[in-house]
């Protein structure tokens, strides 16, 4: 049964959110990709408060109970999304695919850009969660971590696959079964976030650099190498070196890991570790290479053609963002039919085509190639098979492990 624990947090897990939410996924816009990530943010920002306010802990049996459902009588649905993560018209008074869905099934979107980071739009809403009451949403979009606890905690509705029949059939074999919502019972994808190994051509004097192996080993990037301060991008990316799976790693997996990083910082090979800052470092050159995030190298190339990416063939860790209907929400059918609407393949490009990230529906790159044939040829935005075959996600944590694993994580960057 997962509840909330009233439990004072360490002064390490501070120390996590405080990174991931200065300079870290926290501090990013939607342009320049994620937000707050792990549980521990989430216990932070939301755990320990809401066990000192009185609000009851809530276990989880089979997902929230059917509410009622008042789509056919209400034809609206309620949306409440991160900026910038939606297509807008060229003079920007209008949402085309927002509108084009209104237009074909008399339903309104009310469409709220409200969520700016996780633990803050957690904060938002669990009061109305745990009470048993409509937090006023219909549909809401949060990164993987938070979904997978809001599912845990029994928070979300139960999806009826006989109102997503394009989402069921055109989900991305690399989202279509996390471990946290197998089969995609409570839960579909809004995009995907990469995280991948960078570097600047110039700098490395034309050599790719495309394994961790170089990055830790390589004496010709000795102090010029960054890894980022997000324990599940980093310790993740040195597992599949390892060749260890980050879905299923042991605590002496994670140990291994850390050792091996470790080592890497004594010698001097790697000269920090970063939130986004070290997209200015990597364009100058004063990093060579780095693992990054993909949706900040896409805006890096577009101003500097030195600016390369590469895919390890030992994999790379991939997180998303993804839909749910929260406990009570009053027009889950409503929900559910926006949901598969974005599963068309028509509609699914001229989404990616304004957001850039990658999109997790299949059947999308002719669609794409209309739009913009760079696009449709970006494996940032939609991976070919081979790349996909090589995404992997972190696993999920139990609260003991996020804290066993961030203190060792925050003793190894120096936080």
């Amino acid at each position: 049964m997962e509840s909330y624990e009233p439990e004072r947090l360490t002064p390490v897990q501070l120390a996590a959110m405080r990174r991931s939410l200065t300079n870290g996924r926290g501090a990013l816009t939607r342009r320049s990709l994620l937000r707050a990530s792990g549980m521990g943010a989430l216990a932070l920002g939301g755990i320990a408060t809401l066990g000192a306010c009185g609000i009851p802990p809530a276990g989880r049996a089979e997902g929230a109970a059917a509410a009622d459902d008042h789509s056919e009588r209400e034809k609206v649905v309620n949306f409440s999304n991160w900026t910038e993560y939606m297509d807008v018209s060229d003079d920007e008074k209008s949402r085309p695919t927002l509108a084009a869905f209104t237009k074909r099934t008399g339903i309104k979107v009310k469409y709220t850009e409200d969520i700016n980071d996780n633990v803050e739009f957690f904060g938002k809403i669990k009061p109305q969660l745990a009470a048993g009451q409509d937090t006023g949403r219909d549909l809401i979009c949060v990164t993987d971590w938070l979904a997978a606890r809001i599912i845990r905690l029994g928070w979300a509705q139960k999806l009826d696959a006989s109102n997503l029949p394009h989402a069921f059939a055109n989900v991305s074999a690399q989202f279509r079964s996390p471990d946290w919502d197998p089969g995609r019972a409570y839960s579909y994808p809004w995009t995907g976030i990469p995280t991948v190994i960078a570097y600047n051509a110039k700098a490395t004097g034309g050599r790719k650099v495309d394994s961790v192996t170089q990055l830790l080993d390589d004496p010709k990037l000795k102090g010029r190498v960054s890894f980022l301060s997000e324990m599940r991008d980093t310790v993740g990316m040195t597992l599949l070196d390892q060749g260890k799976d980050p879905g299923k790693f042991t605590d002496a997996d994670f140990d291994g890991a850390i050792g091996r990083l470790q080592k890497a910082v004594d010698k001097k090979q790697i000269r920090r570790f970063t939130g986004n800052d070290y997209t200015a470092d990597l364009s100058k050159g004063d990093i060579a290479a780095c693992v990054g995030w993909a949706g900040d190298i896409i805006q890096l190339q577009a101003d500097n053609p030195d600016i390369k990416f590469a895919i390890p063939a030992a994999g790379y860790i991939i997180s998303s963002d993804s839909l749910l209907v929260p406990a009570q929400a009053r027009h889950k059918t409503n929900a559910e039919k926006l949901i598969d609407y974005y599963y068309e393949p028509p509609v699914a490009a001229q989404l990616a085509a304004y957001i850039n990230y990658v999109c997790p529906v299949d059947g999308v790159r002719e669609e794409l190639a209309r739009i913009d044939e760079s696009m449709a040829s970006n494996t940032l935005i939609l991976p070919d098979r081979e790349m996909a075959s090589k995404s992997r996600a972190f696993r999920s944590l139990s609260t003991e492990e996020e804290t066993a694993y961030e203190e060792k994580f925050a003793k190894l960057i120096g936080a």
